[in-house]
């Protein structure tokens, strides 16, 4: 498991970017951002090198954050790739709640996922899917 920071935004203007600068004031260095938005309100979802202190900081500037566990998997950069882990993971019996990926150079991409299920990495570990550690991801 690796730590997300999640953020609770309402869909104002410079509200993200705000919340952006709060997090660069404090040194915290993000990897991936990725905004879901509806009339009122925004998720951002961001890897970054210290989630939960992250959270602390945007807590404490007035926002709603949380740092949350969820799973990396890297798949291929080919076809069929995330189709193949997603199948796997209905197999399984688990549910995906929400994930998104990021490309990973030329030969793999990294899928984020929330997934609802006991044992889930272990479960992927025993497919034979390449998990990811968190330092993983900031090596790159």
């Amino acid at each position: 498991m690796i730590s997300q920071l999640s953020i609770f935004l309402a869909n104002e203007k410079g509200r993200l970017a705000a919340a952006c600068r709060t997090l660069a004031d404090a040194g915290c260095n993000m990897h991936s951002l990725v905004l879901a938005d509806t009339a009122d309100f925004g998720v951002v979802r961001v890897l970054c090198d210290r989630p939960e202190e992250a959270a602390r900081l945007l807590v404490d500037a007035g926002y709603r954050a949380a740092a949350t566990p969820v799973i990396a998997v890297r798949v291929p950069n080919e076809p069929g790739g995330l189709a193949r882990l997603l199948a796997y993971i209905d197999e399984c019996d688990l549910n995906v709640e929400y994930g998104y990926c990021y490309s990973a150079g030329d030969d793999g991409a990294v899928d984020v996922l929330k997934i609802d299920g006991e044992g889930a990495e272990e479960r992927l570990a025993a497919g034979g899917f390449a998990l990811v550690r968190a330092e993983e991801i900031y090596a790159s």
